[in-house]
């Protein structure tokens, strides 16, 4: 097992689409954990979700969260950021990132009705900004 670069984990999470797995905390202390579509802007990652979801009202009440993203072939790499999350709920900056998610997760011709379909008024955008990252490649080497 070897640790990534900054350049492998960047390219890790825009690579190859995969879900991130959120993990936030409830109220009442336990784990709530989902998976989000996600792009970077930079170091940040960022996702929309709707305003009154379990993970946004929990990020609301404890910005602190963790992310990971896995490759669930061999030889398996992850990277882990824990961070802390910013919301925006600027309409244009939403749909403009709801469509560049969209495109990434759904292809180039339906990103614009992602976009459309999630830059709405309640949508959230959310912005993460690490904290902390474990990345390792080659787990099962």
């Amino acid at each position: 097992m070897e640790n990534m670069t900054p350049a492998e984990v960047k390219t890790f999470l825009m690579g190859q689409v995969k879900t991130g797995k959120l993990a936030t905390v409830r109220a009442d202390g336990r784990p709530h954990v989902v998976p989000v579509w996600f792009t970077m802007d930079g170091d940040d990652l960022l996702f929309n979700t709707w305003h009154t979801s379990v993970k946004a009202k929990n990020m609301q009440r404890d910005p602190r969260v963790c992310i990971c993203v896995d490759d669930e072939a061999p030889p398996f790499s992850f990277v882990q950021i824990e961070g802390t999350v910013t919301f925006s709920d600027d309409l244009a900056e939403i749909r403009h990132w709801a469509t560049e998610i969209g495109g990434r997760y759904m292809g180039a011709e339906q990103a614009q009705a992602f976009g459309e379909r999630n830059g709405v008024p309640g949508e959230l955008l959310v912005r993460v900004t690490p904290t902390k990252i474990l990345a390792k490649k080659n787990v099962s080497a």
